[in-house]
């Protein structure tokens, strides 16, 4: 008997940096999953959603096979078919809308960043169609536009030490992967270890949570009210000239601009709008100003909001006039391997094949010229398009991993456009979500035991292996799936790739890796160099840092930060607040999940087993509600069932509610999705100008009894 085995891979149970061992028995089945204690990138860190991969891979309601409808939507009556009748009948049906209406009449739409979206984008992109849907405007989006107007990348802390050190401060803003597994190709567990080596750490987050728990300062806004918190930052390192004179002089355009704007807001103005006391804003900003070096971990929390972009715009000059972008220990751009073809925007802006489009065929994106820096279809503009035709009504549309009735807000919108609007619909997933059971066709993905991949990550430090450890049956790769279609639909230039071997070839191509050699490598580093800026300048219009944004004065948009007050909040809107008086808080991830995912699997659904509002223990109290009660969260759009769970560290006016939740035990095919979807309980009137980003973590709501 052959003895047991270990294989090396990488977890995409989230977008982060886990690699993995897969421990198999004699005959070969994986039987656990555990933390590799060698990987540079996690250091032996596994989470719960990890530990559970085999589980999810080979839970019996898996999809297997391809399926096509044979009942009226909605009805769960399907059949399986073969891959070649399915691939059929999809190059069909999307060449026959693309001939008799236009290619921008089929739309993609794929879930959060997982290392598809190179194929994802470069496949509806080579079709003709700029209808590229993506959840980016509330996630990651934000900032990486902020980002590329200020310094020309995103900048990512720099808490792996490669340069010999580690921050001397870290300023967590918005962001909890020490608690919710990793952000920006980080491994929130390095961030931990990041955070207790630092001699200071601030956190700026409405909940006390853990980290905010343990830090030398907590700054405890109140949700929306990031950008003044960053404005009012910047006035005391400025007024107070601790910014860095000689980073400034040589790296910076519109500091005496910066300078006068911010003038104005002092901790003083600043304190009665974001509850945060004047004098613990001048302690974090002399500390910030003065650790060197400092980081700022920054997240999602700062990406849901009217106010998104120009939130992001200020903690970048935060970055920039102490003088900490690019230093070890500070806010860096990482280096990729040299050796690998890079499938990440920022290091090759061709790589969602926009080239292939033409200017008449971007200008007729839906939602084109709505907000300046969306590169793809606004999200919620695209399902709305879909039931009231305008500019036009899309014909069909494919979902890649991505279940948006649960995760994008108004989702009685998106079931109506997936029921009753759209002539097509393909959903490719690993189970039969609520989206599923109103396709056409329904595609089984791969899950990530079942695929070999040169994996990379959003800032390209690290490229990693994964290893193929289970056997798909008929189970295909998404990416396998759009090589098959795109061939069959003429896009061979665009594809040039006649199958995925070939794909991960062509990438380690430069190194003079084949795959197997590759894997047995496991990871490749590119060589870190630091201050790049110094001969290269900053990939801007200016070749600077820009404190003032020429691209945003030429467009005629704000070219300096400026707060906007939430537009549903107790100061915006007090008539709203008298009926509900509570400030609503959603999307931020818990450890079992990630967004609609997981809520199938018993071990993290144990850990999890209903979804959760968290209540100020003064506020339950005084409402009548006891720990555990089912409770409404009430909107001006909607209700939204959730479980109380008492958190005495939330300011008794702030609710935060679990989101992505369905009931994969309740039957199809609707499998209770509605029962506690909190995107229901936001409309689609509110967002952030530039970026399209909704206020989905400072709203209004009230709380009732479920009782019925």
């Amino acid at each position: 008997m052959a003895p047991s085995s270990i294989v090396k891979t990488s977890c995409r149970g989230c977008h982060g940096v886990c690699q993995v061992l897969v421990h198999c028995d004699a005959s070969g089945r994986p039987v656990k999953v555990t933390g590799d204690p060698d990987s540079p990138t996690s250091r032996g860190y596994i989470c719960p959603k990890g530990a559970a991969a085999i589980e999810q891979a080979t839970h019996p309601d898996r999809l297997r096979r391809p399926l096509q409808r044979v009942g009226p939507r909605g009805s769960g009556r399907y059949e399986p078919i073969s891959w070649d009748a399915a691939l059929e009948r999809m190059a069909a049906a999307f060449d026959a809308v693309r001939r008799e209406s236009g290619p921008e009449y089929v739309a993609l739409c794929q879930g959060t960043g997982r290392p598809y979206t190179e194929f994802t984008g470069r496949f509806i992109h080579a079709l003709g169609s700029p209808n590229f849907v993506s959840p980016g405007h509330n996630c990651f989006l934000p900032r990486n536009i902020a980002s590329a107007l200020t310094v020309g990348w995103l900048p990512v802390a720099d808490v792996y030490g490669r340069g010999g050190g580690c921050p001397a401060c870290v300023f967590v803003f918005g962001c909890n992967s020490m608690a919710t597994g990793a952000a920006d190709g980080l491994c929130g567990s390095m961030a931990g270890k990041a955070l207790r080596q630092a001699d200071q750490v601030i956190v700026a987050d409405p909940r006390r949570t853990p980290t905010a728990a343990t830090a030398d300062l907590h700054l405890q806004l109140r949700p929306g009210t990031e950008c003044a918190l960053a404005l009012a930052l910047l006035h005391v390192i400025v007024g107070e000239e601790l910014y860095d004179r000689d980073f400034v002089a040589r790296h910076c355009q519109g500091f005496a601009e910066l300078a006068a704007h911010v003038a104005v807001f002092s901790p003083d103005w600043a304190a009665p709008i974001t509850r945060v006391a004047a004098e613990d804003i001048r302690r974090a900003a002399r500390v910030f100003a003065t650790a060197k070096p400092a980081c700022l971990l920054w997240g999602n929390g700062i990406d849901t909001s009217v106010n998104a972009f120009q939130t992001g715009r200020a903690l970048l000059l935060l970055m920039a006039i102490t003088g900490n972008l690019d230093v070890p220990g500070g806010m860096v751009r990482w280096v990729p391997p040299a050796g690998v073809r890079c499938k990440s925007p920022q290091e090759d802006k061709n790589i969602l094949g926009m080239q292939f489009l033409t200017p008449e065929q971007k200008a007729r994106m839906i939602g084109a010229g709505k907000f300046p820096f969306v590169p793809g279809c606004h999200q919620p503009t695209f399902w709305d398009a879909c039931l009231t035709g305008q500019p036009y009504r899309p014909r069909a549309v494919w979902l890649v991993g991505t279940n948006p009735m649960l995760t994008a807000t108004r989702g009685d919108v998106v079931e109506a456009a997936l029921r009753d609007h759209l002539e097509f619909t393909v959903v490719s997933d690993l189970f039969m979500t609520p989206a599923a059971e109103l396709a056409d066709l329904v595609l089984p993905a791969a899950h990530w035991l079942e695929q070999d991949d040169v994996v990379y990550f959003h800032k390209i430090w690290c490229v990693l292996a994964r290893q193929r450890v289970l056997d798909p049956g008929e189970i295909r790769d998404d990416r396998e799936v759009i090589l098959a279609l795109a061939h069959r639909l003429g896009l061979d230039d665009a594809f040039p790739w006649p199958d995925w071997p070939s794909y991960l070839g062509w990438l380690l191509e430069p190194s003079g890796l084949d795959f197997k050699a590759f894997a047995a490598k496991c990871i490749l580093f590119g060589e870190m160099r630091y201050r790049k800026h110094e001969a290269n300048g900053f990939p801007t219009p200016s070749g600077r840092v820009e404190l003032v944004s020429s691209v945003m004065a030429r467009l005629g948009r704000p070219s300096l930060p400026v707060y906007v007050e939430p537009p549903h909040s107790p100061v915006s809107s007090p008539e709203i607040a008298a009926a509900y008086p509570l400030i609503l808080m959603t999307g931020c991830k818990v450890l079992p999940f990630f967004h609609s995912e997981g809520r199938q699997i018993d071990s993290l659904r144990r850990l999890r087993p209903t979804p959760q509002v968290a209540v100020h223990p003064d506020t339950a109290a005084a409402l009548g509600l006891a720990p555990g009660d089912p409770v409404w969260v009430v909107t001006p759009a909607g209700r939204a069932k959730l479980h109380l769970r008492p958190d005495a560290g939330l300011s008794p006016d702030v609710v935060q509610a679990d989101h992505g939740w369905w009931y994969p035990e309740q039957p199809g095919p609707e499998h209770g999705w509605r029962e506690s979807c909190v995107n229901l309980l936001f409309g689609h009137e509110h967002f952030d100008p530039d970026c399209g980003a909704e206020p989905l973590k400072c709203s209004l709501c009230r709380l009732e009894p479920a009782t019925a």
